[in-house]
């Protein structure tokens, strides 16, 4: 295959192969993940936190059924959201915002699923705070799964 570049207008490259020609783009989505010529990885992590929204309610209403056991409950959240979410984020380097939504997004399910408490000083029910979330989920949190993933493919790159 031979190929070749030209100048579109001075601003764009577009590739010529034998019988057909590719124009550049600034982006496009490709098996589920948004690709920019700038790799800018902000634009998929807000395109995964908008499908991880769409994947929460869709099963809303499961998580709060009151017949399902907590532990059937968690296996939904594990197998049903957290792969819409970690979906490409091995390469994801994540700021201080984009950490702070993923960990409201994962209480906001944990809540969810772990229901309001009674709290005997005020007679009143009250929802659970984040550190008791944390306590009853006994598994790392969103953020943590996403660093480990990082250093996976961090160390396995060095080998490769």
């Amino acid at each position: 295959m031979v190929t070749s570049r030209e100048q579109n207008a001075g601003r764009s490259d577009n590739i010529k192969t034998d019988s057909s020609s590719f124009e550049r783009v600034e982006q496009f989505k490709y098996s589920g993940t948004t690709l920019t010529n700038k790799y800018f990885i902000q634009e998929e992590i807000k395109s995964r936190l908008k499908s991880r929204n769409a994947c929460y309610n869709s099963v809303q209403n499961i998580l709060s059924y009151s017949l399902l056991s907590r532990n059937v409950k968690i296996k939904i959240y594990r197998t049903i959201n957290l792969p819409v979410v970690f979906y490409g984020c091995e390469t994801w380097s994540l700021t201080l915002r984009e950490e702070h939504s993923l960990r409201v997004f994962e209480n906001k399910i944990l809540r969810k699923i772990f229901e309001p408490k009674w709290d005997e000083g005020t007679g009143e029910w009250r929802k659970l705070h984040d550190e008791e979330l944390n306590d009853l989920y006994c598994s790392p949190n969103i953020f943590w799964v996403i660093i480990e993933k990082n250093e996976k493919v961090g160390a396995c790159s060095a080998y490769g």
